[in-house]
């Protein structure tokens, strides 16, 4: 099956959805490629970087003639986005988008797509902790998995070939109810950030001696938590905010775990503590096996070599060899 589409319309152009763009255009699944933003400045600079061939303010214009159209703008926007864009979408078009919550999003789009649009709601599991057109690259996608939530009243050949063009990019695809990708990406993905922010911001209370303490001698764990805690502080805020029976579910969760780690750690019960750590190290070996992390040093980061302190030799008198 053909994954090529004759015109993708971005609505909203940052991190996924210019890598999106970029992707798209290196594997030629694409003829034109329509961008629309809320914000002239961020239109400017989609357009200094060549990331489309069509460049508007006005949602419904980008959209026109489109046979695939994938929102990339926070969920909380979506309702607006929609509302603007439906009396444009081209009969047979895939309707798609990016967010990391499903179940909202087909409760704000289901009710205003028109007849004949294919609503195929996605997820790309990938991303960085910078934002904004600039932020994009191809390689994005490779080997990360993107998820489809399809209705079950949308023709399977409509959701593979949106699975099509996702692998193109270089994403591994799979197939799920909308209710169980909030599920599982409230305890994978959305908790996490959750706990990420928490942390960050607990240190980010403290005297400002301590702080900058902290700072200078973050080891590897404070430091990868401000990666994520990093995120993009708009769409993390929609995400919770409509995935919230999810979130305070597995919260529920992890807060009984953590009651059960805090009190191994009040008894002495080592026992316990080694049981859990050795139990979450299976976790960490299972993901890198699943091609998701690599077993590299310190996760495979790169470092760059320190220089050298230029600091000049002390000769003593008396001769000898310099040591």
């Amino acid at each position: 099956m053909s994954v090529h589409f004759r015109k993708l319309a971005l609505i909203g152009i940052g991190l996924i959805g210019s890598s999106i763009a970029l992707a798209a255009r290196r594997q030629g699944l694409v003829e034109v490629i329509s961008i629309a933003t809320r914000k002239q400045e961020t239109l400017d600079e989609a357009r200094e970087l060549g990331l489309g061939d069509v460049y508007t303010l006005d949602a419904a214009e980008a959209v026109r003639g489109a046979d695939l159209v994938i929102i990339c703008t926070p969920v909380g926007a979506y309702e607006a986005v929609i509302q603007a864009i439906a009396p444009a979408l081209e009969p047979g078009a895939i309707l798609s988008d990016v967010g990391s919550v499903k179940g909202h999003v087909v409760k704000v789009l289901a009710d205003h797509v028109p007849a004949g649009v294919s609503l195929i709601p996605g997820h790309p599991i990938a991303g960085t902790e910078h934002s904004g057109p600039s932020a994009g690259f191809p390689e994005l996608f490779a080997g990360r998995w993107c998820v489809l939530t399809p209705g079950a009243e949308v023709d399977a050949a409509k959701t593979e070939k949106l699975a099509g063009f996702w692998r193109a990019m270089g994403s591994q695809v799979e197939v799920m109810d909308a209710g169980h990708h909030d599920m599982v990406l409230a305890i994978t993905s959305h908790i996490p950030h959750l706990v990420a922010y928490n942390i960050v911001g607990t240190v980010a209370d403290l005297e400002a001696a301590t702080q900058s303490e902290v700072i200078k001698f973050s080891a590897s764990g404070f430091r990868d938590f401000t990666r994520i805690a990093a995120s993009d502080p708009v769409m993390w805020r929609d995400v919770f905010l409509t995935n919230r029976d999810a979130v305070l579910e597995m919260l529920g969760r992890f807060s009984e775990d953590l009651s059960v780690l805090q009190r191994a750690v009040r008894t002495g019960d080592g026992p316990a503590l080694e049981a859990m750590f050795t139990r979450t190290r299976a976790i960490r070996r299972s993901i890198i096996s699943a091609g998701q992390e690599t077993a590299a040093a310190d996760f495979g980061r790169p470092h760059e070599t320190p220089p050298v302190p230029d600091v000049p030799v002390v000769r003593e008198h008396g001769g000898g060899d310099d040591a």
